[in-house]
């Protein structure tokens, strides 16, 4: 009966070593404390440089790490390529000619890989370059948790089916679309404000400028301007997202959203609730506690579904699956 309990308790022992290593790891700031105390460095370096040379693509990056997430989680499977057998999730309707930076993610992934070599993720790459690109643009820090591993495969239909919010969508799909993936709606305002920086085609807003009444009308013929009523004409016209300050992290996006000069109509809609429609009034007034609350949102969205332990794995090249 003791030899019987021994190797009972021993099974037990070994199962639960076995799920520390997988189901039970968790995300941890100082994960490569150890391994590769210099991967900020290395990631942040790169980031400085293309933000500089174009203010933009600290947004296209920021969107990267947002898009991934969104779609069964922060594992990187938005940068693998498709391939003759293998569909990914890059021509997906809301990446189709929209999402860019995968070159930056490319050098980001060199510069990590010759201090580190085969020691940080392309999902904790993503995630790391989203806190550099915020920076540099001014925006707030937080403490990036790491330790995510990449997937070995992505979903085109995940991401073709709603899973990433549209910019024609309501209220009540963007709180059931950031809900269905663990997010409140604070957490939804928050991260909203990621649209402070960036722009977004005509193609994205059209609808918005020609067929809403709660925008303001100088602000909606400025737009059409550059984005003609006719769809397949000028959609890939851009316009920056915040009309203030669109190359600086800050809270002018909601001072906008007051003035009804949203440009998606997604965004607009966050002022027609109660609870949301107060948090835009708090952040346009109160830059700081939008800093706060941004950053603690960026955190709750990088906990989405990670992989960790032995699922998945560290992708040599992030565009491709290792062989």
């Amino acid at each position: 009966m003791a030899a019987s309990t021994t190797n009972a308790f021993a099974l037990i022992a070994c199962t639960l070593c076995f799920m520390s290593g997988t189901s039970l790891a968790r995300l941890t700031p100082n994960f490569y404390s150890k391994t590769c105390p210099q991967v900020f460095e290395a990631v942040g370096s790169v980031v400085r440089v293309a933000v500089s040379r174009e203010r933009r693509m600290g947004a296209s990056l920021l969107r990267l790490h947002f898009h991934d997430c969104f779609v069964k989680g922060c594992d990187a499977s938005i940068l693998l390529d498709d391939t003759p057998t293998f569909r990914g999730e890059k021509t997906a309707a809301p990446n189709n000619n929209s999402a860019r930076g995968f070159d930056v993610i490319d050098m980001i992934k060199s510069n990590v890989e010759r201090v580190c070599p085969g020691v940080v993720s392309c999902a904790d790459i993503l995630a790391i370059t989203a806190l550099e690109s915020v920076v540099a643009l001014g925006g707030p820090t937080w403490e990036v948790k790491l330790g995510r591993r990449d997937s070995k495969t992505a979903s085109f239909a995940a991401a073709n089916g709603g899973t990433i919010p549209s910019p024609q969508s309501s209220l009540t799909n963007l709180i059931n679309t950031f809900r269905a993936v663990g997010l409140s709606a604070h957490d939804m305002v928050a991260l909203s404000g990621a649209h402070t920086i960036g722009q977004s085609r005509c193609t994205s807003f059209r609808a918005h400028i020609y067929n809403d009444s709660n925008i303001d009308p100088l602000f909606a013929i400025l737009r059409q301007s550059n984005c003609p009523r006719s769809p397949g004409s000028g959609d890939n016209n851009l316009a920056p997202l915040d009309i203030s300050t669109p190359t600086r992290f800050d809270n002018h996006y909601y001072k906008n959203l007051i003035m009804h000069q949203g440009l998606l109509h997604s965004d607009q809609q966050l002022l027609s609730g109660g609870f949301t429609g107060s948090l835009v009034e708090r952040y346009s007034v109160n830059p700081m506690s939008f800093r706060v609350d941004f950053a603690a949102a960026m955190v709750n969205m990088g906990d989405i579904r990670p992989l960790t332990g032995a699922n998945g794995e560290i992708r040599k090249n992030c565009r491709v699956v290792n062989s």
